[in-house]
């Protein structure tokens, strides 16, 4: 089967560099499902489940929002933090939405902040639960 590359790069350093069969992708507004030979493209990730799919295992990880482009059968994603998803743990994700809860929202950008942590907390909850 024809194989493509995956490329996920944070602020710190490139952290997954690795041939894949199939990548699928947390969008902001749904998942994406990429294969050798996809259109190119660039979209907006939210947060949510990364899965690299070989022949023989897949492997998942969470990322954090960002951006993927997709050109030459080459998946690129860019993104602020990226974890395997077996290191989340539910009480992990459950004091992420108890901190998020707390924050204050008396301004526009403290409501964004509040509700961008909110949204991380309970995407790493549906990641816990599984």
């Amino acid at each position: 089967m024809s194989q493509l590359q995956c490329v996920v790069v944070t602020p710190e350093r490139t952290e997954i560099d690795q041939v894949a069969e199939a990548i699928t992708v947390p969008l902001f507004d749904g998942q994406m499902g990429i294969l050798r030979g996809h259109s190119p493209l660039v979209g907006r990730l939210g947060f949510g489940v990364l899965k690299i799919r070989k022949s023989d295992s897949t492997t998942s990880y969470f990322i954090e929002g960002g951006l993927v482009q997709v050109q030459s059968d080459v998946v690129s994603v860019l993104t602020d933090r990226v974890t395997p998803t077996q290191a989340i743990s539910r009480a992990d994700a459950e004091q992420a939405m108890a901190d998020a809860r707390q924050l204050p929202a008396e301004s526009p950008e403290q409501r964004a902040a509040k509700e961008k942590a909110i949204a991380r907390a309970r995407a790493m909850l549906r990641v816990a639960s599984q």
